[in-house]
């Protein structure tokens, strides 16, 4: 499928709140390594739109995906890379590529205009549940570092409940959470 509707709650965590939810939640000991890597106009054109352009990298396998929003959460376009590919995106050398490419030119972006600004890596810990998944996050880009849990849901309702429950029962506070995008690019401006 190249595209599909994400429906994800986030909240930023201490170390002490993270470490928490891995003592008591049932996450896999070992963490997924994934690298994403971003793309930009100059002017943060996709930024103005509300959206993102990324490549992830996770078990050598290369995906291409733009985030838009969508009335239900995130609408992601998607497309497979070739490591080969996903390298000469990197080094601004980007190749068309059809769903993806598609969407950005409804946009009026041109991917001439697109650059990589830099890379995120995150060790994540994820666990299937009741239609859910759990996911905790620790992440470091440009020299800054966070921990994040995410919780991605089948509904809108459902996911917001669950989220709320898990939160209140460990006495996390709700906090304000750009996604990983935002704080990237913000991690520019300090």
């Amino acid at each position: 499928m190249a595209q599909e509707i994400e429906i994800e709650f986030k909240n930023l965590l201490t170390i002490e709140e993270y470490n928490k939810l891995l003592k008591h939640i049932p996450f896999p000991t070992e963490s997924q390594i994934q690298t994403n890597y971003y793309f930009e106009t100059k002017h943060r054109s996709l930024q103005e739109l509300g959206c993102a352009l990324r490549i992830r990298e996770k078990n050598n396998f290369y995906q291409l995906t733009l985030k838009e929003p969508h009335e239900k959460g995130l609408l992601e376009t998607h497309d497979t890379l070739s490591k080969e590919e996903a390298d000469s995106w990197i080094q601004g050398k980007v190749i068309e590529k059809p769903e993806t490419t598609a969407r950005l030119k409804d946009l009026g972006i041109r991917l001439s205009s697109l650059h990589c600004f830099g890379s995120l890596t995150t060790k994540r810990k994820e666990l299937y549940k009741n239609n859910l998944i759990f996911v905790l996050d620790y992440s470091f880009y440009n020299g800054k570092s966070d921990y994040e849990l995410e919780l991605e849901a089948d509904t809108r309702e459902n996911g917001f409940t669950q989220f709320q429950e898990l939160l209140h029962h460990y006495q996390i506070p709700r906090r304000k959470t750009p996604n990983k995008v935002e704080r990237f690019f913000a991690s520019f401006e300090n």
